[in-house]
């Protein structure tokens, strides 16, 4: 375990210039759309895979709390990319 504090994520310099000028966009920003993006990706697959997995698994004993799971492990690993902060997880952590 480092003896540091933890630094918030910084974007690579380079990242910058990769953007237009035009636009006026920060780095932060772009990344922040780039996360909102993959969130809609993820809600999107996990919709379908859901449907998919009742329509054809729905015998299955598993196929409930699996899909609990990963729908609580997702949402919670979301909010925390997406909010920097883990609501529910902050007793646990150091």
């Amino acid at each position: 375990m480092p003896d540091t504090p933890l630094q918030p994520f910084a974007p690579p310099a380079g990242l910058s210039s990769l953007l237009p000028n035009e636009l006026n966009l920060s780095a932060g920003i772009a990344i922040e759309w780039v996360l909102y993006a993959v969130f809609a990706f993820w809600a999107l697959y996990t919709l379908v895979a859901v449907y998919h997995w009742l329509k054809y698994s729905h015998a299955s004993w598993v196929a409930f709390p699996a899909i609990a799971a990963h729908l609580f492990i997702s949402i919670a690993l979301m909010s925390y990319t997406l909010s920097g902060s883990a609501y529910f997880l902050t007793p646990y952590l150091p």
